[in-house]
């Protein structure tokens, strides 16, 4: 017999409140200051660590810290100080026209709008949603590569599209705790629910697991 909607709720509730108590500490780990830093922090990050985007930003964000500075760059320059991130041409390059239309648009303020976070070279919907999450404070369901894995282990969705995960997502999660809940799901698989294996034993919502694991048996039927 599936889950229900209601059975999904309630599972999804105590694996948040699991999740939260085992990791006090999750949040974004893109360093900034202002919306700007954030949103050029995200689009340095895609297929690249935090951690790395970290060690790069600092001497960014002092010489191209705001829009209209780096609506200004040298295209080689800027490309040279993001080179260790990768795909570092392109990088640039939505670096520099998403700066461009800020400038144009709204005097170098990052919005708040989807919409309008969407319109921009190089932002999607999951680098939206880290913006208006992390720097804006709006409830905001985070899609990355950790949250489709753990979600789709967990069983919370059945979809293998970020924008048709982030509805499953938003279906049985409150929306206060929606950023909240895409920080967990990336602590998690950070550190336990890994690929291409999880570490299971070491799982602190096992119970509320379904994934099949050679150290647990076959899936739970009812979950799936």
């Amino acid at each position: 017999m599936a889950e229900g909607l209601e059975a999904k709720r309630e599972r999804a509730a105590e694996i948040y409140k699991t999740l939260k108590k085992a990791y006090p500490d999750a949040r974004c780990t893109l360093d900034f200051e202002t919306p700007y830093q954030l949103l050029m922090a995200t689009i340095l990050a895609a297929q690249c660590t935090d951690e790395r985007v970290n060690m790069v930003t600092p001497a960014l964000f002092k010489k191209y810290g705001d829009a209209k500075r780096a609506a200004k760059a040298d295209a080689a320059e800027l490309q040279e100080m993001i080179k260790s991130t990768g795909f570092f041409r392109n990088k640039a390059k939505s670096i520099i026209a998403t700066s461009k239309k800020l400038v144009e648009e709204s005097g170098g303020d990052v919005p708040e709008d989807m919409d309008a976070l969407t319109s921009l070279p190089g932002v999607g919907r999951k680098t939206a949603n880290v913006i208006r999450g992390a720097a804006f404070g709006r409830p905001a369901i985070i899609v990355d590569t950790h949250c489709k894995r753990v979600t789709a282990r967990l069983g919370l969705t059945k979809n293998t599209d970020p924008d048709k995960i982030e509805q499953d997502l938003s279906k049985i999660v409150p929306e206060g705790n929606w950023t909240l809940f895409s920080h967990l799901m990336v602590f998690h698989g950070r550190n336990i629910c890994k690929a291409p294996k999880p570490l299971c034993p070491r799982c602190p919502v096992i119970k509320l697991c379904p994934y099949p694991d050679k150290t647990r048996g076959e899936a739970t039927p009812s979950l799936l």
